[in-house]
């Protein structure tokens, strides 16, 4: 195992650590919102058999560098850019959690896809703030949640006194209701690697995306994963589906540990389905 720091353009150290063989196919895990590379150790201890796992923290989260500027997903696409670069990785697969599927879809729109293998996005609705103009199924087909007012509150009270009780309250949301404590608390202390501020700034951004005119022009092979116990409506996850041609969908039903973090939670059929789909 391998792990080490690439720098940024701007400066900004970002941690990153690889397992398997130098030979096996590349896959690259990108995680979410104030989500951290160690959040895919269940997938990397299965995949480093005979795979190139690649894991790594966003800027201001987990072990990297924590900066006060650059708490945009376009950002985040960037360095998502420069790592693939730095480590000179090809033919890729980019595995993408929640706001880690955002981060694909805004490298897409924003680099080339030379590197780009194969993409697996996991339960991110491509539009997460309801636009009020929208009827209950419009916002539902977008996969939408957050009414526009709400997005602004959940920053400010990240960014308030109350901070704790609004960060754990949105992070009970991600897991099935009968979650273990302690999960629960692992999953706490690191996303609490990331500040208040980074947290409120990039959900900020994250939370005024709309993705939904790159979804289509993904050209590559697509593995969608959808969960009915998610806070995001299922339908959103259906329409990525629907959208790249001759992907592959899964949804992961409640009583199977069908939560937002359903990789977490039933880590032998995430990791199955996955590994069906690499070796396609």
């Amino acid at each position: 195992m391998t792990s080490d720091f690439i720098t940024l353009p701007d400066g900004v150290r970002l941690r990153y650590t690889q397992e398997g063989p130098e030979s096996g196919p590349n896959v690259v895990f990108i995680p979410g919102w104030v989500q951290t590379a160690a959040q895919f150790k269940k997938q990397a201890a299965h995949f480093r058999g005979k795979f190139r796992v690649t894991t790594y923290d966003h800027r201001g989260h987990g072990e990297s560098d924590k900066p006060a500027f650059g708490y945009r997903v376009t950002r985040l696409a960037a360095d998502l850019d420069s790592l693939l670069a730095q480590l000179d990785l090809r033919d890729v697969t980019l595995v993408g959690h929640s706001m880690g599927s955002s981060v694909i879809w805004a490298h897409w729109d924003l680099f080339a896809h030379d590197r780009v293998g194969k993409v697996v996005l996991v339960d991110q609705a491509p539009a997460i703030t309801v636009d009020p103009s929208w009827t209950p199924e419009q916002a539902a087909a977008a996969g939408s949640v957050f009414p526009v007012g709400q997005r602004f509150e959940l920053a400010r009270a990240l960014r308030g006194p109350e901070w704790r009780a609004a960060w754990e309250g949105l992070t009970r949301s991600f897991f099935s209701p009968g979650v273990a404590a302690e999960d629960l608390e692992w999953t706490l202390a690191q996303q609490m690697k990331a500040s208040r501020e980074t947290a409120a700034a990039l959900f900020l951004d994250h939370g005024a995306m709309d993705w939904r005119d790159v979804v289509p022009r993904i050209d590559v092979p697509a593995l969608v994963v959808g969960a009915r116990g998610s806070l995001f409506p299922p339908q959103g996850m259906e329409w990525v589906g629907r959208q790249i041609p001759g992907a592959r969908f899964v949804m992961f039903e409640k009583e199977e540990g069908g939560s937002h973090f359903m990789f977490w939670e039933n880590p032998d059929k995430f990791n199955r389905i996955l590994e069906e789909f690499l070796l396609e």
